[in-house]
């Protein structure tokens, strides 16, 4: 584990296991380390992540912010706790839930735009696996995170997914249309697999 973010899922299970009242779980001697150097040099400075829950291989929340608008550590807290408790497409995380649950916390670099000339274009531009697409139009927005190409491979399916996410037609396309591209370093926990 040499990323001083690698230790990110365990500091989200913490603040999960101190909401629900249960005991945190130790780190190891690496992530104790690497926690003295992530604290005032990573974690206060501003930064965006996502954290991820799945139980059982099947989503269970996932939210967080895709510009950086408080410092990681404060943005990694608050989006551990409204991932659980708050995605509304599912119901509040348990405390008997959390020990069946595995976390990833990914990583947003700094969103920017993509310029293109059509959908068509847009779609040759997007690159399978490494980018995460921010998708508006009018007042409608969502994105997805580069993990969800594993689901998705194909671009087209990739964007026809999204803008349903929005709440538009899988086949809209419009000059309101407007796509910004962003990439991840994505950390799970250490005992629930690699660190990528």
């Amino acid at each position: 584990m040499s990323d001083p973010l690698a230790v990110l899922p365990t500091l989200a299970r913490n603040a999960l296991a101190a909401h629900f009242g249960l005991p945190e779980r130790t780190t190891s001697p690496q992530e104790d380390c690497l926690r003295g150097a992530v604290n005032p040099e990573i974690l206060q400075k501003p930064g965006a992540c996502f954290v991820t829950l799945t139980r059982n291989g099947e989503l269970r929340g996932c939210i967080g912010s895709l510009e950086a608008h408080r410092s990681l550590g404060d943005d990694l807290h608050s989006n551990a706790l409204a991932a659980a408790l708050r995605d509304p497409r599912f119901p509040p995380l348990t405390a008997t839930e959390l020990p069946q649950v595995e976390i990833e916390i990914s990583v947003l670099s700094a969103p920017q735009p993509l310029a293109f000339a059509d959908e068509a274009d847009a779609l040759a531009k997007l690159r399978p696996g490494i980018d995460g697409v921010i998708l508006a139009a009018g007042n409608r927005r969502a994105t997805f995170l580069p993990q969800v190409w594993e689901q998705l491979p194909t671009a087209a399916d990739f964007m026809a997914r999204l803008k349903q996410k929005a709440g538009l037609p899988a086949d809209y396309w419009g000059p309101d249309v407007r796509l910004a591209i962003y990439q991840v370093q994505a950390f799970h926990e250490v005992d629930q697999g690699e660190s990528e």
